[in-house]
């Protein structure tokens, strides 16, 4: 999700070429490292941080030709599973999200049916009638997508740590798009 919903926006088609522009493959960097490692229970005989370095050269790898319109199939089952575990358990630390926020606010934002070009993008995801109304609809009341989708984001939807940062995000990637926004998380703004 980390890579797929950037790159949908910035109209990226493969994985690789994603881990090529240097926005998403630092967002992804800086979201592993500060956010997601940190709070992941030790594996044992694991290195954490090598074995992101391990996965991150695998999705950069040419040879592979996965797509992005793949990774962002069925978001609306894939966000709490992968995403909002990790949301959740940095918010029961007091620990910011900023980046975990940033994701779920891009897979709303590309919920909506458009890339920051305007060219249409195909929303594959059992609920998608559903969320590109609601993903349209938080472009002016972006806490309302959190409200109508508390399937998706339960108890963190209900946070207002990660409403303020997913709401500021979002309006921003409306407002400014995707490689400005990226560009200021990765500035720390």
């Amino acid at each position: 999700a980390a890579i797929a919903y950037p790159a949908a926006l910035m109209g990226l088609h493969f994985v690789h070429d994603a881990m090529a522009d240097r926005l998403v493959a630092a967002f992804l960097e800086k979201l592993e490292l500060t956010e997601i490692v940190p709070i992941v229970p030790p594996v044992p005989d694991t290195d954490l941080v090598a074995y992101f370095r391990l996965i991150a050269s695998r999705f950069a790898n040419p040879e592979i030709g996965d797509t992005i319109p793949r990774l962002c199939q069925d978001g609306s089952n894939r966000q709490p599973k992968f995403i909002l575990p990790s949301t959740r358990d940095r918010l029961n630390r007091g620990l910011p999200v900023e980046g975990l926020a940033l994701v779920s606010a891009l897979w709303c934002r590309w919920c909506a049916g458009s890339d920051d070009a305007g060219r249409p993008v195909t929303v594959d995801d059992v609920a998608a009638a559903r969320l590109r109304e609601l993903a349209t609809a938080a472009r002016t009341t972006p806490t309302a997508f959190l409200d109508a989708l508390d399937d998706v984001f339960g108890d963190v939807g209900q946070s207002p740590v990660f409403r303020e940062a997913f709401a500021r995000r979002l309006s921003a990637l409306w407002a400014r798009g995707t490689a400005a926004v990226l560009e200021a998380y990765l500035g720390g703004h």
